[in-house]
């Protein structure tokens, strides 16, 4: 079946708030095996409203829109979606219980026109919304269904997932399974190279590359009546993924971050960390520190921003900053061996770069970032080149890190396992 999602709101075409439901909506869709050809925005407009629901109706099975459903006269969801269905409101009299209770327990009183959310259109199925005052709405129409939820997302969200969910998944013969297998240290490009063959002779499963900051992700997608017959056929493309990227994939969790798999590998190593940044100013330390349990193996984040610092808190030599430059593979490299000194970490990832807009030279171009890192003794710098702004080049620095610190760790245990070496 498809799906049709269309989204209300004039401060949505405004760009006054981000429009979150739609890849919220998308998603979910996509998980219980519906099509999405169309998303739609349109303001608070009846005509334009009226003309977007009977053009969604015209080529999709089920219309989910959000927003509009509120007290105000130009919350005009409803009554539009109702009018092209040829559907009259009525009242509902347990909504207008259920909005009284809502305001009686805030001790507010409500305005008359919040007794407008409780007029529903004939024949609808009415769903609860224990979070605010509109009720969200199913209309059945010639085997159209047509979905109204409210647009806050701390709304929409928990109807979606109580109400809406369960009614979809009784209208749909499959399921569709994904499985990502996130990547980093590939880049995009060649990450596609390494899957032509298999994208090529695709059927089901499918296979779809998506590019993230400094990381590759390769979703697996497959059809089948039920999920446990579609993770069977997802399975063995996940394990031939594995096989062609081996130490380079670091999850096929979804919810598993590169950040948290980096913890996840300091902690299972017993390793302590520390940052040492320079243009991204605390940005790698922030990213792992969004990760709990990071308390059991972060030890400390220096910023040395400035030339004194790196020579006051990490002892670089003056002479040294002014021979190689403080952005330079040397500086780098005596970044993170200083933070070692200082901290006693195990590990220690140094940053220094040139983030822009100014700052860069012929020798020395905007994005130039050198990344060091320490692993108990070893030290290893990466040259990096990054273009865009100056957040675009501090975001692609971080992540490029993260990269690094994992390719060092993994490297290390790999020497050490191998070459009869102990830490």
């Amino acid at each position: 079946m498809v799906v049709e999602i269309i989204s209300v709101g004039t401060e949505i075409l405004l760009g006054n708030i981000v429009n979150t439901n739609a890849a919220y909506l998308s998603e979910k869709c996509a998980g219980l095996g519906f099509s999405c050809y169309y998303q739609d925005v349109v303001g608070d407009n009846e005509e334009r409203l009226c003309e977007t629901i009977r053009t969604a109706l015209s080529r999709a099975d089920i219309l989910l829109l959000s927003g509009g459903l509120g007290p105000t006269q130009d919350d005009l969801t409803k009554e539009t979606a109702a009018k092209v269905l040829g559907k009259s409101l009525k009242l509902h009299e347990e909504s207008k219980a259920a909005i009284r209770e809502f305001f009686e327990k805030r001790g507010i009183e409500p305005t008359d026109n919040n007794w407008k959310q409780a007029m529903v259109p004939e024949g609808c199925i009415v769903l609860a919304n224990p979070n605010g005052t509109a009720p969200g709405i199913i209309m059945e129409d010639n085997g159209k269904h047509v979905v109204l939820m409210p647009g806050p997302p701390n709304e929409m969200i928990p109807m979606f997932e109580a109400s809406v969910m369960p009614y979809l998944s009784k209208l749909q013969s499959c399921v569709i399974f994904s499985q990502t297998v996130k990547i980093c240290g590939v880049g995009e490009s060649k990450a596609e190279t390494m899957v032509r063959d298999l994208i090529d002779s695709q059927s089901n499963p499918t296979i779809a590359t998506y590019a993230k900051t400094g990381e590759v992700h390769l979703r697996v997608t497959a059809r089948a009546e039920d999920e446990k017959a579609a993770r069977k056929l997802v399975k063995p493309v996940v394990k031939e993924l594995k096989g062609r990227f081996g130490s380079h994939v670091y999850t096929t969790d979804d919810e598993v971050t590169l950040e948290k798999s980096v913890v996840d590998l300091l902690l299972a190593n017993s390793l302590t960390i520390s940052t040492v940044e320079s243009c991204t100013g605390g940005l790698l330390a922030a990213r792992l520190i969004n990760v709990p349990g990071v308390s059991e193996v972060f030890k400390s984040g220096y910023i040395t921003y400035s030339n004194k610092a790196k020579r006051r808190l990490l002892g670089i030599k003056k002479n040294t900053l002014l021979k190689y430059g403080a952005v330079s593979e040397e500086i780098a490299s005596q970044m993170a061996k200083g933070a070692a000194m200082v901290s006693k970490a195990d590990v220690v990832v140094s940053i220094t770069g040139i983030a822009g807009p100014d700052g860069g030279s012929q020798e020395k171009p905007v994005g130039l970032v050198y990344i060091g890192c320490n692993v108990c003794g070893r030290m290893k710098v990466k040259k990096c080149h990054f273009s865009g702004d100056r957040s675009k080049v501090r975001e692609n620095t971080v992540s490029s890190a993260l990269s690094l610190m994992r390719e060092c760790i993994l490297e290390y245990y790999s020497e050490v396992t191998f070459g009869g070496k102990e830490k």
